[in-house]
């Protein structure tokens, strides 16, 4: 195989990154050949450990090493609150908000477009889990588009019939916001969603 293909190749593969175009992934590339060649290959060495020992989490399906992840084997985690989210980034987004229980990871969203159901999602795990009778209170943390909105609604409707607590996140203005820069879709979350001072 001649080095032009083998370039090929290693731009196609970068291009399966999100937000990597073509263009994008020759520039990464090209830098990589010329200037950190021992960056890429401690990279490529990552990657394929990374995708070697990088499972998911027996109970919340988050990615670990382990067969429980750190937070689920952490016995001063408030089991009693659950929080669902839709991906592994959204718990570490929800961790710095110094959330203290313990999380659902649904990996995505109901959409029925993309051939996306229930079943995908591990709702047979999580219904175990709130069978355990452990659980005291969901708070659905899906993303507020129109898919995220459906699942935190479906799934709402399964802790509900578990007689479980089942809250949703707050959405609206941000803090520091100002609102003559908010659009009119947060806004109208914010108000509807107004509480008592």
């Amino acid at each position: 195989m001649s080095s032009s293909s083998r370039l090929d190749q290693l731009i196609t593969a970068l291009c399966c990154l999100p937000g990597i175009g073509r263009k994008s992934a020759q520039r990464i590339s090209y830098h990589l050949l010329q200037r950190n060649r021992h960056g890429a290959r401690d990279l490529a060495s990552a990657l394929q450990l990374a995708m070697d020992e990088i499972g998911h989490c027996i109970r919340c399906r988050n990615f670990t090493e382990l067969e429980l992840c750190v937070i689920c084997s952490n016995n001063n985690r408030d089991k009693s609150l659950l929080c669902v989210v839709e991906s592994p980034a959204d718990v570490f987004a929800v961790e710095d908000a110094a959330y203290r229980g313990v999380y659902f990871v649904l990996m995505g969203h109901l959409s029925p477009l993309d051939g996306v159901g229930p079943e995908d999602l591990g709702l047979e795990k999580l219904d175990e889990i709130m069978k355990e009778g452990e659980v005291k209170e969901v708070i659905m943390a899906t993303n507020s588009t129109v898919e995220g909105e459906a699942t935190a609604h479906f799934i709402s409707e399964m802790v509900r019939k578990n007689k479980i607590k089942v809250s949703r996140i707050a959405h609206g203005v941000p803090v520091g916001g100002e609102l003559e820069y908010i659009d009119s879709g947060t806004l109208s979350e914010a108000l509807s969603g107004r509480r008592e001072i």
